[in-house]
Protein backbone atom coordinates (compact mmCIF):
# COMPACT_ATOMS: atom_id res chain seq x y z
CA UNK A 1 0.00 0.00 0.00
CA UNK A 2 0.73 3.50 -0.77
CA UNK A 3 0.91 4.29 3.09
CA UNK A 4 3.76 1.82 3.99
CA UNK A 5 6.69 3.55 4.56
CA UNK A 6 5.01 6.96 4.42
CA UNK A 7 6.57 9.49 7.27
CA UNK A 8 3.71 10.90 9.48
CA UNK A 9 3.43 13.99 11.96
CA UNK A 10 1.78 12.95 15.06
CA UNK A 11 -0.20 16.80 15.67
CA UNK A 12 -1.74 15.79 18.89
CA UNK A 13 -0.45 13.29 21.35
CA UNK A 14 0.88 12.94 25.30
CA UNK A 15 3.86 11.65 27.26
CA UNK A 16 4.63 7.55 28.24
CA UNK A 17 4.64 5.92 31.69
CA UNK A 18 8.48 5.40 32.38
CA UNK A 19 7.95 2.47 34.47
CA UNK A 20 6.81 -1.46 34.05
CA UNK A 21 3.35 -2.18 34.27
CA UNK A 22 1.76 -5.10 35.93
CA UNK A 23 -2.09 -6.51 34.24
CA UNK A 24 -4.44 -3.85 36.15
CA UNK A 25 -2.03 -0.69 36.03
CA UNK A 26 -1.38 -1.84 32.21
CA UNK A 27 -4.98 -2.45 31.83
CA UNK A 28 -6.29 0.74 33.37
CA UNK A 29 -4.59 2.45 30.34
CA UNK A 30 -6.38 0.89 27.73
CA UNK A 31 -10.00 2.62 28.03
CA UNK A 32 -11.09 5.89 29.26
CA UNK A 33 -13.13 4.79 32.17
CA UNK A 34 -11.09 3.68 35.21
CA UNK A 35 -10.57 0.35 34.30
CA UNK A 36 -10.05 -0.70 30.59
CA UNK A 37 -9.78 -4.47 29.52
CA UNK A 38 -7.78 -6.90 26.85
CA UNK A 39 -11.47 -7.91 25.95
CA UNK A 40 -12.28 -4.97 23.74
CA UNK A 41 -11.60 -3.56 20.03
CA UNK A 42 -8.52 -1.87 21.35
CA UNK A 43 -6.82 -5.27 23.40
CA UNK A 44 -7.45 -7.22 19.94
CA UNK A 45 -5.94 -4.72 18.15
CA UNK A 46 -2.64 -4.79 21.22
CA UNK A 47 -2.66 -8.43 20.82
CA UNK A 48 -2.56 -8.61 16.49
CA UNK A 49 -0.66 -5.59 15.91
CA UNK A 50 1.95 -5.21 18.95
CA UNK A 51 3.04 -8.45 19.87
CA UNK A 52 4.97 -8.78 16.39
CA UNK A 53 6.67 -5.86 17.10
CA UNK A 54 8.08 -7.39 21.05
CA UNK A 55 8.75 -10.41 18.67
CA UNK A 56 6.21 -12.40 19.55
CA UNK A 57 3.64 -14.35 17.40
CA UNK A 58 0.35 -12.08 16.76
CA UNK A 59 -2.40 -13.17 18.92
CA UNK A 60 -0.55 -13.50 21.75
CA UNK A 61 -2.78 -14.03 24.97
CA UNK A 62 -2.88 -11.33 27.50
CA UNK A 63 -0.36 -12.51 29.83
CA UNK A 64 1.83 -13.88 27.43
CA UNK A 65 2.19 -10.26 25.79
CA UNK A 66 2.67 -9.05 29.47
CA UNK A 67 4.90 -11.15 30.58
CA UNK A 68 7.18 -10.26 27.35
CA UNK A 69 6.90 -6.45 28.16
CA UNK A 70 8.11 -7.22 31.42
CA UNK A 71 11.06 -9.68 30.38
CA UNK A 72 11.98 -6.68 27.57
CA UNK A 73 11.73 -3.46 30.24
CA UNK A 74 9.64 -0.55 29.43
CA UNK A 75 12.35 1.83 28.14
CA UNK A 76 13.36 -1.26 25.15
CA UNK A 77 9.30 -1.51 24.37
CA UNK A 78 8.62 1.91 24.26
CA UNK A 79 11.28 2.56 21.85
CA UNK A 80 10.60 -0.21 19.57
CA UNK A 81 6.88 0.62 19.49
CA UNK A 82 7.53 4.77 19.00
CA UNK A 83 10.32 4.14 16.39
CA UNK A 84 8.26 1.65 14.53
CA UNK A 85 5.45 3.90 13.98
CA UNK A 86 7.39 5.90 11.28
CA UNK A 87 6.68 9.17 13.02
CA UNK A 88 9.14 11.93 12.32
CA UNK A 89 7.73 14.72 14.19
CA UNK A 90 5.35 14.52 17.59
CA UNK A 91 3.69 17.27 19.36
CA UNK A 92 3.04 16.64 22.68
CA UNK A 93 0.51 18.04 25.05
CA UNK A 94 2.21 18.14 28.01
CA UNK A 95 -0.67 19.15 30.18
CA UNK A 96 -1.28 15.91 31.42
CA UNK A 97 1.15 13.85 32.08
CA UNK A 98 0.46 9.77 33.12
CA UNK A 99 1.42 8.44 36.34
CA UNK A 100 1.97 4.44 36.29
CA UNK A 101 -0.85 4.43 39.10
CA UNK A 102 -2.62 7.05 38.58
CA UNK A 103 -6.37 8.04 36.18
CA UNK A 104 -5.59 8.31 32.36
CA UNK A 105 -6.38 12.02 33.37
CA UNK A 106 -4.24 12.48 36.06
CA UNK A 107 -1.18 14.81 35.64
CA UNK A 108 2.52 14.17 36.73
CA UNK A 109 2.08 16.74 39.64
CA UNK A 110 -0.57 19.09 40.65
CA UNK A 111 -0.41 22.88 42.11
CA UNK A 112 0.85 22.48 45.52
CA UNK A 113 -2.04 24.83 47.02
CA UNK A 114 -4.63 22.94 45.43
CA UNK A 115 -3.82 19.39 45.69
CA UNK A 116 -6.91 18.01 43.76
CA UNK A 117 -6.30 19.76 40.20
CA UNK A 118 -5.27 17.63 37.67
CA UNK A 119 -3.60 19.67 35.59
CA UNK A 120 0.26 20.03 35.71
CA UNK A 121 1.83 23.11 37.02
CA UNK A 122 2.10 25.80 34.55
CA UNK A 123 6.04 25.93 34.76
CA UNK A 124 6.70 29.00 32.46
CA UNK A 125 4.47 31.20 34.25
CA UNK A 126 6.15 34.66 36.21
CA UNK A 127 5.53 32.68 39.32
CA UNK A 128 7.76 29.92 38.80
CA UNK A 129 11.84 29.38 39.37
CA UNK A 130 13.02 28.55 36.16
CA UNK A 131 15.13 26.10 37.99
CA UNK A 132 12.40 24.82 40.00
CA UNK A 133 11.60 20.75 39.88
CA UNK A 134 8.56 21.50 38.33
CA UNK A 135 10.52 23.38 35.03
CA UNK A 136 13.20 20.28 34.76
CA UNK A 137 10.26 17.92 34.88
CA UNK A 138 8.76 19.27 31.91
CA UNK A 139 11.95 19.61 30.21
CA UNK A 140 12.85 16.17 30.81
CA UNK A 141 9.31 14.74 29.65
CA UNK A 142 10.25 16.18 26.48
CA UNK A 143 13.69 15.19 26.26
CA UNK A 144 12.74 11.63 27.16
CA UNK A 145 9.94 11.60 24.77
CA UNK A 146 12.81 12.46 22.33
CA UNK A 147 15.12 10.20 23.04
CA UNK A 148 12.85 6.66 22.99
CA UNK A 149 10.83 8.40 19.90
CA UNK A 150 13.92 9.37 17.78
CA UNK A 151 12.06 12.39 16.40
CA UNK A 152 11.66 15.61 16.51
CA UNK A 153 9.17 16.69 19.24
CA UNK A 154 7.09 20.12 20.40
CA UNK A 155 5.19 20.93 23.06
CA UNK A 156 1.14 22.04 22.68
CA UNK A 157 0.24 24.29 25.66
CA UNK A 158 -2.74 23.66 27.69
CA UNK A 159 -4.60 27.49 28.04
CA UNK A 160 -6.30 25.76 31.59
CA UNK A 161 -2.92 24.43 32.78
CA UNK A 162 -1.28 27.96 32.61
CA UNK A 163 -4.27 29.78 33.93
CA UNK A 164 -4.73 27.74 36.98
CA UNK A 165 -1.15 27.89 38.00
CA UNK A 166 -1.57 31.75 37.62
CA UNK A 167 -4.54 32.09 39.25
CA UNK A 168 -3.06 29.80 42.19
CA UNK A 169 -0.48 31.91 43.08
CA UNK A 170 -1.40 35.33 42.33
CA UNK A 171 -5.76 35.26 42.40
CA UNK A 172 -5.01 38.21 44.48
CA UNK A 173 -2.79 39.97 42.44
CA UNK A 174 -4.54 43.51 40.90
CA UNK A 175 -3.10 42.66 37.48
CA UNK A 176 -3.81 38.87 38.01
CA UNK A 177 -5.04 38.47 34.15
CA UNK A 178 -2.64 40.37 32.16
CA UNK A 179 -0.15 37.89 34.56
CA UNK A 180 -2.01 35.02 32.88
CA UNK A 181 -1.62 36.58 28.85
CA UNK A 182 1.99 37.25 30.10
CA UNK A 183 2.24 33.66 31.21
CA UNK A 184 0.48 32.39 27.93
CA UNK A 185 3.20 34.36 25.84
CA UNK A 186 6.30 32.80 27.68
CA UNK A 187 5.19 29.40 27.25
CA UNK A 188 4.38 30.60 23.22
CA UNK A 189 7.48 31.22 22.45
CA UNK A 190 8.86 27.44 22.84
CA UNK A 191 5.27 25.50 21.64
CA UNK A 192 3.96 25.16 18.67
CA UNK A 193 -0.09 25.53 19.38
CA UNK A 194 -2.39 26.07 22.29
CA UNK A 195 -5.33 23.97 23.12
CA UNK A 196 -7.78 24.11 25.26
CA UNK A 197 -10.00 21.00 27.80
CA UNK A 198 -13.44 23.96 27.12
CA UNK A 199 -15.30 20.34 27.29
CA UNK A 200 -14.62 19.06 29.75
CA UNK A 201 -14.95 21.96 32.32
CA UNK A 202 -18.01 23.60 30.66
CA UNK A 203 -18.55 22.73 27.44
CA UNK A 204 -18.23 23.62 24.10
CA UNK A 205 -21.38 26.00 24.24
CA UNK A 206 -19.10 28.34 26.23
CA UNK A 207 -20.13 32.32 26.40
CA UNK A 208 -18.31 34.60 23.75
CA UNK A 209 -16.59 37.16 25.82
CA UNK A 210 -14.12 39.51 25.15
CA UNK A 211 -13.36 40.52 29.43
CA UNK A 212 -12.32 38.34 32.55
CA UNK A 213 -15.17 37.75 35.11
CA UNK A 214 -15.48 40.26 38.07
CA UNK A 215 -14.59 38.26 40.78
CA UNK A 216 -13.32 34.44 40.90
CA UNK A 217 -14.86 31.77 42.30
CA UNK A 218 -12.26 29.61 44.58
CA UNK A 219 -12.02 26.04 42.62
CA UNK A 220 -9.24 23.80 41.64
CA UNK A 221 -9.55 24.09 37.83
CA UNK A 222 -11.09 26.54 36.16
CA UNK A 223 -15.03 25.51 35.52
CA UNK A 224 -16.39 28.60 35.32
CA UNK A 225 -18.10 28.94 32.07
CA UNK A 226 -17.07 33.11 31.91
CA UNK A 227 -13.60 32.90 32.66
CA UNK A 228 -13.03 29.87 30.47
CA UNK A 229 -14.66 32.11 27.28
CA UNK A 230 -12.33 34.74 28.21
CA UNK A 231 -9.38 32.29 28.38
CA UNK A 232 -10.66 31.07 24.81
CA UNK A 233 -10.68 34.41 23.59
CA UNK A 234 -6.87 35.26 25.17
CA UNK A 235 -5.77 32.11 23.02
CA UNK A 236 -7.96 33.47 20.41
CA UNK A 237 -6.07 36.95 20.28
CA UNK A 238 -2.19 35.04 20.88
CA UNK A 239 -3.09 32.57 18.49
CA UNK A 240 -3.49 34.85 15.54
CA UNK A 241 -0.75 36.81 16.90
CA UNK A 242 1.88 34.52 17.05
CA UNK A 243 0.70 32.29 14.43
CA UNK A 244 -0.69 29.30 16.85
CA UNK A 245 -3.21 26.96 16.05
CA UNK A 246 -5.89 26.74 18.69
CA UNK A 247 -7.01 22.83 19.62
CA UNK A 248 -9.95 21.89 21.02
CA UNK A 249 -10.99 18.51 22.57
CA UNK A 250 -13.62 17.35 21.09
CA UNK A 251 -15.75 13.86 21.15
CA UNK A 252 -15.44 11.25 23.47
CA UNK A 253 -13.10 11.03 26.32
CA UNK A 254 -13.05 9.91 30.29
CA UNK A 255 -15.95 10.19 32.58
CA UNK A 256 -15.48 13.72 33.51
CA UNK A 257 -16.65 15.01 30.18
CA UNK A 258 -20.44 15.24 29.36
CA UNK A 259 -20.52 13.97 25.76
CA UNK A 260 -23.56 15.69 24.56
CA UNK A 261 -21.30 18.65 25.47
CA UNK A 262 -18.28 17.86 23.05
CA UNK A 263 -20.33 17.95 20.18
CA UNK A 264 -18.35 20.08 17.67
CA UNK A 265 -21.16 21.99 16.40
CA UNK A 266 -21.48 23.36 19.77
CA UNK A 267 -18.40 25.76 18.48
CA UNK A 268 -20.45 26.92 15.20
CA UNK A 269 -21.04 30.69 16.78
CA UNK A 270 -17.75 30.44 17.79
CA UNK A 271 -16.52 29.39 14.25
CA UNK A 272 -18.12 32.52 12.60
CA UNK A 273 -16.83 34.73 14.93
CA UNK A 274 -13.12 33.54 14.30
CA UNK A 275 -13.21 32.99 10.79
CA UNK A 276 -11.72 36.12 9.74
CA UNK A 277 -8.36 37.20 11.19
CA UNK A 278 -8.47 34.38 13.53
CA UNK A 279 -6.26 31.21 14.19
CA UNK A 280 -6.25 27.93 12.88
CA UNK A 281 -8.86 26.18 14.83
CA UNK A 282 -7.95 22.49 15.20
CA UNK A 283 -10.78 20.09 16.57
CA UNK A 284 -9.16 16.53 18.19
CA UNK A 285 -10.75 12.69 17.92
CA UNK A 286 -14.34 14.07 17.24
CA UNK A 287 -15.95 10.47 17.68
CA UNK A 288 -18.81 9.97 16.93
CA UNK A 289 -19.40 13.49 16.02
CA UNK A 290 -16.63 12.77 13.19
CA UNK A 291 -18.91 13.65 10.54
CA UNK A 292 -20.27 16.74 11.98
CA UNK A 293 -16.54 17.52 12.36
CA UNK A 294 -16.32 16.82 8.68
CA UNK A 295 -18.63 19.40 8.52
CA UNK A 296 -17.47 21.78 9.98
CA UNK A 297 -14.03 21.87 8.36
CA UNK A 298 -15.83 21.68 5.10
CA UNK A 299 -17.62 24.73 5.72
CA UNK A 300 -15.04 26.95 7.75
CA UNK A 301 -11.71 27.59 5.69
CA UNK A 302 -9.70 27.92 9.15
CA UNK A 303 -11.10 24.44 10.38
CA UNK A 304 -9.10 21.60 10.61
CA UNK A 305 -9.45 17.58 11.98
CA UNK A 306 -8.17 14.91 13.22
CA UNK A 307 -9.34 11.47 14.98
CA UNK A 308 -6.85 11.15 17.22
CA UNK A 309 -7.45 8.40 19.63
CA UNK A 310 -10.43 6.90 17.56
CA UNK A 311 -8.52 5.17 15.50
CA UNK A 312 -6.32 2.79 18.07
CA UNK A 313 -9.58 2.58 20.19
CA UNK A 314 -12.31 1.30 17.61
CA UNK A 315 -9.18 -0.85 16.44
CA UNK A 316 -10.05 -3.12 13.00
CA UNK A 317 -13.19 -0.76 12.11
CA UNK A 318 -10.58 2.37 11.95
CA UNK A 319 -10.89 2.26 8.17
CA UNK A 320 -14.93 2.72 8.43
CA UNK A 321 -14.57 5.68 10.20
CA UNK A 322 -11.65 7.40 7.73
CA UNK A 323 -14.02 6.41 5.25
CA UNK A 324 -17.01 8.27 6.90
CA UNK A 325 -14.55 11.31 7.83
CA UNK A 326 -13.13 11.36 4.22
CA UNK A 327 -17.28 12.00 2.68
CA UNK A 328 -16.97 15.51 3.40
CA UNK A 329 -13.61 17.23 4.77
CA UNK A 330 -11.85 18.82 2.78
CA UNK A 331 -8.79 16.89 2.37
CA UNK A 332 -6.53 19.85 3.17
CA UNK A 333 -8.34 19.68 6.12
CA UNK A 334 -7.43 16.34 7.71
CA UNK A 335 -4.88 15.62 9.80
CA UNK A 336 -3.41 12.65 11.41
CA UNK A 337 -2.49 12.29 15.32
CA UNK A 338 -2.38 8.83 17.68
CA UNK A 339 -3.82 11.00 21.23
CA UNK A 340 -1.32 8.31 22.57
CA UNK A 341 -1.20 8.76 26.29
CA UNK A 342 0.83 6.06 29.00
CA UNK A 343 1.25 3.38 26.52
CA UNK A 344 3.68 3.37 23.45
CA UNK A 345 1.32 0.78 22.03
CA UNK A 346 -1.48 3.72 21.92
CA UNK A 347 0.82 6.02 19.26
CA UNK A 348 1.91 3.09 17.60
CA UNK A 349 -1.31 1.12 17.19
CA UNK A 350 -2.87 4.95 15.73
CA UNK A 351 -0.16 5.27 13.20
CA UNK A 352 -0.03 1.10 11.87
CA UNK A 353 -3.64 1.43 12.01
CA UNK A 354 -4.12 4.72 10.22
CA UNK A 355 -1.80 3.63 7.63
CA UNK A 356 -3.64 0.24 7.31
CA UNK A 357 -6.89 2.04 6.51
CA UNK A 358 -6.56 4.79 4.94
CA UNK A 359 -4.12 3.02 2.38
CA UNK A 360 -6.90 0.05 1.88
CA UNK A 361 -9.89 2.69 1.39
CA UNK A 362 -7.60 4.67 -1.02
CA UNK A 363 -6.76 1.14 -2.79
CA UNK A 364 -10.71 0.68 -3.32
CA UNK A 365 -11.05 4.07 -4.77
CA UNK A 366 -8.45 3.41 -7.52
CA UNK A 367 -9.57 0.33 -7.89
CA UNK A 368 -12.90 1.37 -8.46
CA UNK A 369 -11.04 4.44 -10.58
CA UNK A 370 -12.71 7.04 -8.78
CA UNK A 371 -8.89 8.40 -7.62
CA UNK A 372 -5.63 8.10 -10.37
CA UNK A 373 -2.78 6.74 -8.14
CA UNK A 374 -0.84 10.17 -8.44
CA UNK A 375 -4.15 11.83 -6.43
CA UNK A 376 -4.47 9.12 -3.83
CA UNK A 377 -0.69 9.55 -3.17
CA UNK A 378 -0.98 13.41 -2.99
CA UNK A 379 -4.06 12.86 -0.40
CA UNK A 380 -2.14 10.66 1.98
CA UNK A 381 1.10 12.99 1.92
CA UNK A 382 -1.09 15.62 2.52
CA UNK A 383 -3.15 13.87 6.07
CA UNK A 384 -0.08 12.54 6.63
CA UNK A 385 2.40 15.45 7.54
CA UNK A 386 1.83 17.92 4.84
CA UNK A 387 -1.64 19.51 6.40
CA UNK A 388 0.29 19.80 9.65
CA UNK A 389 3.20 21.07 8.14
CA UNK A 390 1.09 24.02 6.82
CA UNK A 391 -0.33 24.99 10.02
CA UNK A 392 2.38 24.52 12.84
CA UNK A 393 5.58 26.41 13.30
CA UNK A 394 8.62 24.61 12.83
CA UNK A 395 11.23 24.76 15.67
CA UNK A 396 11.81 27.74 16.14
CA UNK A 397 9.71 28.63 12.94
CA UNK A 398 6.54 29.95 11.72
CA UNK A 399 3.58 27.49 9.99
CA UNK A 400 3.94 27.51 5.95
CA UNK A 401 0.43 28.49 4.87
CA UNK A 402 -0.46 28.15 1.69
Amino acid sequence: MITDTIALTDHHCHGVVDADLDRPRFERLLGEGPRGTFDSALGLAVRRFCAPVLDLPAHAEPDEYLNRRAELGWREVTTRLLRGAGVTRWLVDTGCCPEPDGDPGASSFTVPVHPGARHRIGVDSPAIDPGSPFVARRDAQLARFRELSGGAVDEVVRLEQVAEYVIAQRRHSPTLFAEVENALRERAAHAVAFKTVAAYRCGLDFPLVDSPPAALTPEHRIADPHLIGWLIGLGVRLGAELGLPLQFHTGFGDRDLRLDHADPLLLTDFLRATSEGGPTVVLLHCWPFHRQASYLAHVFDHVRIDLGLTIPYIGARAGSVLAETLELVPFRSLCYSSDGFGLPELHYLGAMLWRRGIGRLVDEWIADDAITVADAETLVSAVASENARRIYPSAGGTANRP
